[in-house]
């Protein structure tokens, strides 16, 4: 069996232009040209790009969740690119989206504890509520969230607290694959680096392949093993974190790099972070 988990070729996706005021619609927008990546099992890998290069088409696209219009995409050396909804469910809980707003994927209406718990019990993770409950309150102490935070609404809890629940609640189903898309945006240092460090140690506890998406080569950088760099839709450099950031070959990497706040590489800024707010 192939050490990638996940390959995706020359994948191309577009949509459907807006229809003008009499109806006509409009020729297709084509998002993503060409793209090929590849994801390891236990590997972390960075698609990283400014806004609109299309980071976030690809991460939906790998998991099905957008359609493509050319190439393939394989699990496991499945192809899975037009297989049947009914064909994916049983991969669904093995490729987990986590939301940059966990507000989008927490329904308001729902205390935490449902929206944490339900999803288990129907991908059959947990034997039943009570195993379920188990679970949830043992990756919340493993979080340092307060177990309070379980009969909480999303809108009481921090920002810092919504995104380690939907980091929790996507690491319950046990996945094989989380694409991570720019989870760690808008949140002050402390947060990110709580975030990150937890995505880590779940990456080498459970041998989590993850796409990491971001438009911030620091946090790339700080956690990922290899890295897209994506640019109007397309792949223009890719490679070994160190090598890409230390010997760029494209402009755009260049630009990118030139534009981040942290010209030089500190590997311990998330170790420090973290434990300055441990303490």
């Amino acid at each position: 069996m192939s050490a990638d988990l996940l390959m995706a070729d020359n994948l191309e996706v577009a949509f459907e232009g807006r229809r003008s005021l009499f109806g006509a619609s409009r020729p297709q927008v084509k998002v993503l040209h060409g793209v090929s990546v590849r994801i390891g099992r236990g590997e972390t890998v960075g698609i990283v790009g400014e806004s609109g290069s299309g980071k976030t088409t690809l991460g939906r696209a790998l998991l099905r969740l957008v359609d493509v219009t050319a190439g393939r995409i394989a699990y496991e050396g499945r192809d899975i690119t037009h297989i049947s909804e009914a064909d994916m469910r049983p991969l669904r809980r093995r490729m987990q989206l986590i939301f940059q707003d966990p507000m989008a994927s927490l329904n308001p209406r729902r205390a935490i504890r449902r929206s944490v718990l339900e999803p288990m019990i129907f991908h059959r993770v947990a034997k039943n509520e009570a195993d379920a409950e188990r679970r949830a309150r043992a990756i919340f102490e493993r979080f340092s969230l307060p177990l309070g935070c379980l009969d909480r609404y999303p809108h009481e809890l921090s920002g810092g607290q919504r995104q380690r629940v939907g980091i929790a609640r996507a690491a319950l189903l046990a996945p094989d694959l989380v694409v991570a898309d720019e989870i760690v945006s808008g949140l002050d240092v402390s947060t990110q680096a709580q975030a990150l460090n937890l995505l880590k140690a779940l990456s080498r506890d459970l041998g989590l392949a993850m796409a990491f998406i971001s438009h911030d080569l620091s946090v790339i950088r700080a956690v990922c093993d290899r890295v897209y760099v994506l640019h109007a839709g397309r792949v223009v450099e890719e490679g070994a974190c160190e090598t890409v950031f230390a010997l760029p070959k494209s402009a755009y990497t260049r630009e990118l790099l030139d534009a981040i706040s942290l010209p030089r590489v500190d590997p311990g800024w998330l170790q420090r972070t973290a434990a300055d707010v441990a303490s």
